[in-house]
């Protein structure tokens, strides 16, 4: 056991007593301790679950303060949770081997979004509170022709702004980089145990708790300017990555263009997995568009496809707003196991999809604890569904199917429609690029990313549809450098072989991928892991690239002490990136 670390003993923690001060605080129907109640917000959204003494729900941002306060003041742990959308196991309890009881505290109740500025700036940026979700930004800035730091995807699963921020998420618009600001206002635990609310939002709040938590939540900003970055540095803090348009077009670099662990992206709020109690962040949001236009590109060389990302990167004068990557392999399992949600989301719209996969999500967990039902009961039905649907793919992509093993979304905009579309044409002009491209209609643009999308799911769908004949689903996005010209992986035998199904798909221009392995029903999950992470060391990769480490990776040393830094006493989110779960004396006795 670590020298800064106490002897496990949950008996330290009076949990009787502080079950009734958080019913005080917040109502019995506000306070779950049953653990068949509260399984739903103690499960992963993919994997992994844990115990918990109780999820709470607290409705304001000042019930939420005096709810840290209790947790802090008993010796609790405290995990903070928005949607529960994450995939590596990040917002719930993971086992029962901790030294204090869990406290899970859900704030999706807690979803205002204060819009900020006046006449045409108004929307420019944004005040997002706990709750506030991806879904629920986009509505609100579309009648301003502004957009959210990410689109369809997160915002498809009821994802929150901040939980965004807290894991760096990346996301497939490349001209954004991860989500980051600098402004936040944040709860921490210090080194004396003591708790205390950091306003870094750069608005004046008022001096107390009580005053700035208010004022916060009614949107009462008396100022709302810039704060200095530190100290020592007097550049005004940043509320979103303004720096990663330049970072990805260094196409020279030896170095990944992000990814979850980058030191340089990790400050605060920003990237702090749960290691502090976030209120509010202020982001920047994003102009949409006037004209927008979709390019196809298919091709059976990787070598043309990686030269084609260093020009579009290199040789336009404003680079695409994203360049979307499916192998062949992932095009055709997607098409089957993914067409019941494409159907979905083309037909109900992006704004009804977080209720379904929360009502489908509890309908799942009621149905797994039916031993009398068969397993993955709701998967099997929605693919037997599925399977009455008709061809829901353009044509063309189909002919681009049969054609070429290599896929590629390009989507641009305004000024950079034409230069692109003669950069292509020049391209494929010459005769070391085989391959070819279209310019694709509305339809065909909109049905295109969404079959990217729901390629996402698809490997889980496989993975439960086949559970009896195949193994576990491996899950990776891993980040390559951006000089890296030999993007395609290669595996050698003794890992292939332990592989029912190997799926590539990603953010091709970032140079990061999202790689799903189903396995074979005999092979070791941890022993092929292991062999891949090897891999992708030896390769210069980073990862995870997107998904934070969770519960499922190791942190690397600067994350690892960034998250001490952040959480002295190991009160928020213990065991996060395998860490210790144990609570750290530091001097708070």
């Amino acid at each position: 056991m670590p020298e800064n670390t106490i002897t496990p003993n949950k008996a330290q923690v009076d949990t009787r007593q502080l079950l009734q001060q958080l019913e005080q605080l917040l109502g019995h129907e506000r306070v779950i301790a049953d653990a068949e109640r509260n399984e739903y917000y103690r499960t992963g959204y993919r994997s992994g679950e844990g115990a918990a003494l109780a999820v709470v729900f607290p409705d304001s941002l000042l019930q939420l303060w005096r709810t840290l306060e209790a947790c802090v003041h008993a010796g609790a742990i405290i995990i903070l949770q928005a949607a529960n959308t994450g995939l590596t196991e990040g917002s719930t309890p993971s086992g029962t081997d901790y030294d204090r009881p869990v406290v899970v505290i859900n704030t999706l109740r807690m979803d205002t979004i204060h819009l900020l500025g006046e006449g045409n700036h108004r929307g420019e940026q944004v005040v997002a509170l706990p709750g506030a979700t991806l879904n629920s930004l986009e509505k609100q800035l579309a009648p301003l022709q502004r957009s959210p730091h990410s689109e369809i995807g997160s915002s498809c699963l009821g994802a929150s702004i901040i939980g965004g921020i807290a894991n760096n998420s990346g996301g497939a618009l490349c001209q954004r980089g991860p989500a980051y600001t600098e402004l936040a206002l944040y709860a921490q635990v210090d080194a004396g145990g003591e708790l205390q609310l950091i306003n870094h939002l750069g608005i004046e709040l008022g001096k107390t708790p009580e005053e700035i938590l208010t004022n916060l939540e009614h949107g009462n900003f008396a100022e709302v300017g810039q704060l200095a970055y530190s100290s020592s540095n007097t550049r005004p803090r940043m509320a979103s990555d303004r720096e990663y348009v330049e970072r990805v077009r260094d196409i020279d670099a030896d170095t990944p263009a992000r990814f979850n662990a980058d030191p340089r992206r990790l400050f605060e709020t920003s990237g702090c997995a749960g290691k502090v109690a976030v209120f509010a962040v202020r982001l920047d949001t994003y102009p949409t568009p006037k004209r927008t236009q979709t390019f196809y590109i298919g091709s059976d060389d990787p070598a043309v496809f990686a030269r084609l990302r260093r020009g579009l990167l290199s040789e336009l004068p404003a680079i695409p707003l994203l360049g979307e990557y499916l192998h062949r392999d992932m095009f055709d399992l997607a098409a089957e196991y993914g067409r019941d949600s494409f159907y979905l989301i083309n037909k109900l719209g992006t704004g009804n999809m977080p209720r379904f996969f929360a009502l489908k999500g509890r309908v799942d967990a009621w149905l797994e604890k039916r031993s009398f039902l068969p397993r993955f009961l709701s998967e099997r039905l929605l693919q037997k569904i599925s399977k009455l649907l008709p061809q829901h793919l353009p044509k063309r992509m189909l002919d681009y199917r049969e054609k070429y093993p290599h896929h590629l979304i390009v989507k641009v905009a305004d000024d950079g429609i034409e230069s692109t579309r003669e950069w292509l044409q020049a391209f494929f002009e010459n005769e070391e690029n085989a391959g070819d491209f279209f310019s694709c209609t509305t339809e065909e643009a909109s049905k295109a990313m969404l079959h990217r999308f729901v390629s996402a799911g698809a490997a889980l769908r496989y993975q439960a549809v086949h559970y009896k004949r195949v193994g576990e689903l491996l899950p990776l996005d891993i980040a390559l450098r951006r000089n890296d010209m030999d993007w395609e992986e290669k595996l050698p035998a003794e890992i292939a072989d332990q592989l029912e199904q190997r799926l590539y798909y990603g953010h091709f221009l970032c140079n990061v991928f999202h790689q799903d392995y189903v396995l074979k029903k005999d092979a070791d999950h941890e022993a092929v892991k292991k062999a891949m992470l090897t891999l992708l060391d030896q390769r210069g990769a980073r990862y995870p690239a997107e998904h934070n480490v969770g519960h499922l990776y190791q942190a690397p040393d600067a994350q690892r002490e960034f998250f001490e830094q952040l959480d002295p006493t190991n009160t928020f989110n213990p065991g996060i990136g395998k860490t210790e779960k144990t609570r750290r004396c530091c001097s708070c006795g």
